[in-house]
């Protein structure tokens, strides 16, 4: 019988080429896992990059678009809570740094002349408001006056009138445009700060704005109840009643010399010196350039000074309750005014109640444009 012989080459081919088919199977998965952590490794250096650059890409971006830049507010909340005045009423309306808030009123020192602004006289301004058609009885029928007719200074025959109500009339015509003029403005911040206080989001815009708010009303940052009690409106009526009282009737030196119409004391140098003062005494009577300034300064002097806390709180009161500010209620709260206290505010009840000044209490703009009627 003839033995077969076995081909061992044959038989032994098929597993060589199976192992080597299982080599590169095995190659083939090591390589796919170094790719795998290959592109992990690049990944992870790529997130922890953007990581540490994306501040430096978004300084970058904000200062290359800071005019369309928005500034979500976050606070949303907490300023609604400050609106409503559900806050801590306790700590409202706290002794800030005041040293700035008069640094956009025009004050000058007594020594200047005013080169700048014309004197008219009083025979000029009866013409004026003659011809203008401006007269308290009309403004008191139709609650509309014109701020156009704004005077600098007061006229120096106001002493020679000698008819009392006529002098009182003329000085009303005269520094009622310029309260309610400067009650608008606030009336107008506080309408606006109202508006970026419900928005989702505020612009720089409004930040800034805000900003120089807290510092005109020396709040500290981000005090918003406080910022709320400060701005506000003082009725006219008593800001009539006042100015007539400090300055009788715009007869007083500090007003004609210095358009103080107020009073207000300053220890800064600039000012007029008291003439019954003491030798060693250095406070004076603050003097403006304008009348308006006065005014300014004392609708500021209200609305910051510590010693006009309670009035404050009060005003904010009748706001709360949807009332309309009541002066008579008001002037309760202005006896560290003056040095004679709850007798000073007796007299300004008086004066008040004796000129009927609270009709001037709801008097508004003549609106010169639609613009600024739909502001009003």
């Amino acid at each position: 019988m003839i033995k077969k012989i076995r081909n061992d080459g044959i038989f032994k081919k098929p597993e060589i080429q199976k192992i080597v088919k299982s080599k590169k199977i095995i190659n083939k998965g090591v390589k796919d896992n170094y790719k795998k952590i290959y592109i992990f490794s690049l990944a992870s250096i790529f997130i922890i990059f953007s990581f540490f650059s994306l501040p430096s890409i978004e300084r970058y971006l904000d200062d290359r678009f800071a005019k369309n830049k928005t500034i979500i507010n976050i606070s949303k909340k907490k300023f609604e809570i400050a609106l409503n005045n559900n806050g801590d009423t306790g700590n409202i309306d706290e002794n800030v740094n005041l040293d700035n808030i008069y640094d956009d009123i025009d004050v000058f020192s007594s020594n200047d002349e005013n080169t700048n602004t014309s004197r008219l006289s009083a025979s000029t301004i009866e013409q004026l408001f003659k011809d203008t058609d401006y007269t308290l009885k009309k403004v008191k029928k139709t609650k509309l006056v014109n701020i156009g007719i704004n005077l600098d200074h007061l006229p120096t025959e106001m002493k020679n009138i000698e008819n009392t109500k006529k002098r009182k009339n003329l000085f009303i015509q005269i520094i009622l445009p310029l309260i309610i003029e400067e009650n608008l403005k606030i009336k107008l911040d506080r309408k606006k700060l109202f508006v970026i206080l419900n928005k989702n989001n505020n612009t720089k815009s409004d930040l800034e704005w805000i900003g120089k708010k807290f510092k005109q009303y020396g709040v500290s940052k981000n005090d918003f109840p406080t910022l709320k009690t400060r701005m506000d409106e003082v009725p006219v009526s008593l800001a009539i009643a006042q100015a007539a009282k400090e300055t009788g009737w715009g007869t007083s030196r500090f007003a004609q010399k210095g358009n103080a119409l107020f009073g207000q004391w300053t220890w800064s140098g600039d000012g007029i010196k008291p003439a019954g003062a003491e030798i060693d005494s250095t406070h004076k009577v603050a003097s403006f350039k304008v009348l308006k300034a006065s005014v300014k300064a004392y609708l500021r002097n209200l609305n910051t000074h510590p010693s006009y806390k309670q009035f404050r709180k009060e005003r904010a009161i009748q706001r709360d309750n949807d009332e309309k500010l009541n002066s008579l209620e008001l002037v309760k709260y202005l006896d560290k005014y003056a040095e004679t206290g709850i007798e000073y505010t007796k007299i300004l009840s008086k004066i008040i109640k004796q000129n009927s000044l609270t009709e001037f209490d709801d008097v508004k703009i003549l609106p010169t444009s639609a613009k600024l009627k739909s502001l009003i």
